[in-house]
């Protein structure tokens, strides 16, 4: 199984490199005791006993997903797809090596191996015994005599200048560097020296990359979100076996034409505030299942019902300029399961362009609407299979709860700015609405008052999140009743309800486990 090399700080502030492994078995290299607190013995056999148990291909997806959660949280569409760049995933007759890869998560998952944490979206982590279990620290030259013919995952977590001598020289598949820092022309080159990785993940000061990044032949990920990137050398265009392709939240515009040449890219990920233009001829990467944050125009609406292997779509800047072309095209991709509409500017209440004469397509399952609306869309009650909604920066007058309680899959409703009301009735949500909803996420600069939630109402609601709610007051009465509620979390809100629930009105909460509380 995959190595990793990991470079942190010490108790003292200084740079320490430590290096952790594994055998390909699961073994740990040394026999090195395991500091175990008292009552952790049976928890930490029982985890050791289950891992052996299972198949090779879980252990290795496991042994993966444990090196990425080390020091960063990542959202499971993110597991997935760097999954799928590791060839962990085995081809299954018929189905989408994203949704095989999905369902490893999902049983790991059920086995208790991994860890969901879902807040304002899904986390997976691997508990705290994993490591105790098989993975030990040794130091850095019994690290380089063990790893000289083994794959290596290397992370970076601080802001240190300098890298390995011997770096080039390791077997490294994936490098990660999270330092946030600047990155020197020399670094990139020496990284573009790595011939044979597959995985590449940089958060930080990078304004463009050099032309060497072509010569990565191998490449099947490139991560570049929240950089500085202003521009894509020509030589993008020989990444052949490059599968993802991220650069959300970064300064580029414009992908560069060569981008065509990528035949086999999957996933596309870009700007997700204004939009990233990509070049006509966009409808011959056939293969794509992912294209978020691209700036939509009358070009990109043209060829939009060519990508028919697309399951989630994100487009920016919707307007009445193109938006019965892109409607109609959208409605032909039978395979979209997720889907998000923004208008353009829509912190300026941009409105959306009217949307009665758009048909959802069959399979939708999450949807996702910003930007001003002038009612409820009257096909959203017909979307049975719908799961996750969100509307933001709706500031719609009629309540949304009329027609959402009654979806009967829903189990992720995200309200920004969506409901422009002071106060909150029982008519939110009637006994019995909302049969299925689990997550609840409010927002609203104009709330004061939520009076009260009806008794039977959100049978199934396990987290409530007011956020941003800066003149809320109340609670609902009726909270309390909510047996299924886990977590609740309130930030920045009125110090009056802070007191209240710190005082005569704690009882609306004391039930709930799990309370995340920011003024």
């Amino acid at each position: 199984m995959p190595l990793f090399y990991f470079n942190r700080r010490n108790s003292d502030g200084e740079s320490s490199n430590s290096f952790y492994g594994q055998t390909p078995t699961g073994k740990a290299f040394s026999d090195a005791p395991i500091q175990q607190e008292e009552g952790e013995a049976s928890s930490l056999a029982a985890y050791k006993s289950n891992y052996e148990k299972l198949p090779l291909h879980l252990k290795s997806c496991l042994d993966y997903i444990y090196i990425l959660s080390r020091n960063c949280y990542w959202e499971k569409g993110n597991i997935v797809r760097l999954l799928l760049a590791q060839g962990l995933i085995p081809e299954e007759p018929g189905e989408l090596m994203e949704d095989t890869a999905s369902n490893i998560i999902m049983e790991l998952i059920g086995l208790g191996m991994l860890q969901e944490h879902c807040l304002f979206w899904s986390i997976v982590k691997v508990p705290e015994f994993y490591g105790k279990s098989c993975v030990i620290e040794v130091e850095e030259h019994d690290f380089v005599a063990k790893v000289a013919t083994l794959p290596i995952h290397a992370l970076i977590y601080n802001d240190e200048k300098d890298i390995l001598p011997n770096f080039k020289t390791l077997p490294i598949r994936s490098l990660f560097d999270r330092s946030f820092r600047a990155f020197s022309q020399v670094y990139l080159q020496t990284v573009c020296a790595l011939q044979f990785m597959l995985v590449l993940d940089l958060f930080g000061n990078i304004d463009n990359l050099p032309d060497e990044v072509g010569n990565l032949v191998h490449f099947r990920y490139l991560g570049l979100s929240s950089t500085n990137i202003k521009k894509l050398p020509n030589t993008i265009g020989n990444l052949q076996k490059l599968q993802t392709l991220e650069l959300e939240s970064t300064n580029l515009h414009q992908l560069p034409k060569e981008i065509l040449n990528i035949t086999q890219l999957r996933h596309l990920l870009l700007n997700p505030y204004g939009g990233i233009r990509v070049p006509r001829g966009i409808g011959t990467l056939v293969n794509l299942h992912t294209c978020a944050g691209v700036y939509a125009n009358a070009t990109f609406a043209s060829e939009l019902s060519t990508l028919t292997h697309l399951q989630n779509l994100d487009v920016r800047n919707v307007s009445e300029d193109h938006a019965s072309e892109l409607f109609a095209a959208i409605f032909k991709l039978e395979n979209l399961v997720s889907l998000s509409l923004n208008a353009e500017n829509t912190y300026l209440g941009t409105p959306l362009p009217e949307l009665e004469s758009f048909s959802p397509p069959p399979h939708l399952q999450e949807l996702c609407l910003r930007g001003g609306l002038f009612e409820m869309p009257n096909w959203l009650a017909s979307i049975e299979n719908l799961t996750n909604l969100e509307l933001r920066d709706s500031n719609l007058l009629e309540n949304p709860s009329s027609v959402l309680q009654f979806l009967p899959k829903l189990k992720h409703l995200i309200l920004v700015e969506a409901y422009k009301a002071k106060i909150i009735g029982k008519e939110f949500c009637e006994a019995g609405g909302y049969p299925q909803l689990e997550t609840l996420t409010i927002s609203s600069e104009d709330l004061v008052e939520w009076i009260e939630i009806v008794n039977g109402a959100f049978p199934s609601l396990r987290m409530l999140a007011l956020s941003s709610c800066q003149n809320l007051r109340f609670l609902p009465e009726g909270l309390q009743h909510i047996s299924t509620i886990q977590k609740l979390f309130l930030g920045h809100f009125h110090g009056d309800l802070a007191r209240r629930l710190r005082g005569k009105e704690n009882y609306k909460i004391k039930h709930i486990s799990n309370l995340i509380i920011t003024e």
